[in-house]
């Protein structure tokens, strides 16, 4: 009799996997085989000798330690894609780079840690971007063999898209969780910043870095929030049985947006509009372009971006004094351009922050809206390799440090994936996620990524 695996999500998935329904051990024979299949071309994971007979033994360890479905964990037995800039425990840490792999030894990252608390088991390393920027690995977007996945969460996000596994974590700190999701048709979620712990991560910029998650649909993020997030407040997922009333930030922000990108978006919100939903476009961000076209006002863009050189040559100060020959060019140039940035113009830049974030909640209160609805990503997937696509339409939410989801709305011309992105308040990540499930039933209805071939 052939295994019947549940195809509604990852929150459906541990519920089968905990009550005994779903056979744990037969269900990772069907991953696994699946693994054999389709990573040999897609290349989302990191090569592990005996991955295999390892699962099966961590399986059997999990199913001796919780005999009964009763009080087994949230996620028993859910297997979940490590982005290679956390520690794991028993596994090498690379961050995407040359480095020798000892320079990022040490403690095991707090979020694998509570995810094995859990009952996750670490599917593996996925595939990272050197140290989470530009330079990209050589993982393939599930949908176009030829397109990039995105960056710097490549693997994570191509992973959930392939169906290798049902769960995965990335970092953002530009668009490296949001604009994979979007790229490859899955579910992205970064939460509030510092809600989820970077504790034993690879840095890039501290300040700026955000843990995420890949899932296939909104549901299976919010029952991984709930086990990730600090301080989480479950009757706050309930909502207020209203629709949410959604923003759209007009101007210099949404202009970078390219024409298809723009179009898809536009269309996901007639749909919407026609659903009940009140979308209302509302001029913001008038500072957002590096230009910005106001005198003696840095752009949030350019400012965002200065952090993240000046941040990251602080990091990779040891390390790029002893290994600088092993770095790829777009991260010398990074590290070069924040050699220049001195303590106080960082700590102007870093001013910022806060003021687009109480700016963009200021406005939300002003118009009566409750979130900010934009693309995740300037258009579909480019085609080539060589590059990860340009993260500018995440920019405004990570520099806020706000809590935002790209989930799937629609297609390009070409058949690939598009996204919508939502933007939350400060800290009310749960209110997001309510949010999110209502405007998923509208512009994504086969919402999921595990079919992508």
């Amino acid at each position: 009799m052939s295994l019947r695996v549940p195809e509604d999500g990852l929150a459906t998935l541990a519920a089968a996997l905990a009550s005994g329904e779903l056979p744990l051990l037969s269900y990772l024979d069907a991953l696994l085989a699946r693994i054999a299949e389709r990573d040999p071309a897609l290349q989302a994971l990191l090569p592990e000798e005996d991955r295999a007979g390892r699962l099966r033994r961590e399986a059997a360890a999990l199913l001796d330690r919780w005999p009964h479905p009763e009080g087994r964990p949230p996620l028993f037995g859910v297997p979940v894609g490590i982005k290679d800039i956390f520690r794991v425990d028993g596994f090498p840490t690379g961050a995407g780079s040359r480095l020798p792999t000892a320079e990022f030894a040490g403690r095991q990252a707090e979020a694998v840690t509570i995810l094995q608390a859990a009952g996750a088991l670490i599917l593996g390393k996925t595939v990272s971007t050197e140290f989470a920027y530009f330079a990209p690995g050589p993982t393939r977007n599930p949908h176009d063999p030829e397109r990039t996945p995105g960056g710097s969460s490549s693997g994570s996000a191509a992973a959930v898209a392939a169906g290798l596994c049902p769960l995965a974590l990335g970092t953002q700190t530009i668009g490296s969780t949001l604009r994979p999701a979007a790229y490859c048709g899955v579910v992205g979620f970064k939460p509030t910043f510092g809600r989820i712990s970077v504790a034993g991560a690879v840095p890039l910029a501290p300040s700026l870095d955000h843990v995420g998650l890949f899932t296939s649909d909104v549901a299976g993020a919010a029952c991984v929030a709930a086990v990730l997030c600090s301080e989480w407040r479950p009757e706050a997922t309930r909502g207020s049985g209203k629709r949410p009333r959604l923003g759209i930030p007009e101007g210099p922000y949404l202009e970078q947006a390219s024409a298809e990108g723009l179009a898809g978006f536009r269309a996901a919100c007639d749909r919407l509009a026609a659903a009940g939903f009140e979308v209302k476009p509302v001029p913001a961000m008038p500072d957002f372009a590096d230009a910005a076209g106001i005198a003696g006002i840095e752009g949030i863009a350019n400012r965002h971006r200065r952090i993240v050189a000046a941040e990251a040559a602080r990091v990779h100060a040891g390390w790029y004094g002893r290994f600088g020959v092993l770095y790829s060019p777009q991260m010398r140039d990074l590290i070069e351009r924040g050699r220049t940035v001195s303590d106080e113009d960082l700590d102007r830049a870093l001013a910022g922050r806060a003021a687009l974030r109480r700016e963009l909640a200021d406005l939300l209160d002003h118009h009566e809206l409750d979130f900010w609805i934009s693309p995740p990503a300037q258009g579909p997937a480019p085609r080539g390799l060589g590059n990860t696509g340009d993260p500018v339409m995440s920019i405004p939410w990570t520099h806020a440090g706000l809590p935002a989801l790209s989930l799937p709305a629609g297609r390009s011309a070409e058949g690939l994936p598009l996204g919508l992105q939502i933007a939350g308040r400060w800290q009310e990540d749960e209110a997001l996620l309510a949010a999110a499930a209502d405007v998923e039933r509208v512009v994504s209805p086969l919402a999921g990524g595990a079919g992508a071939r």
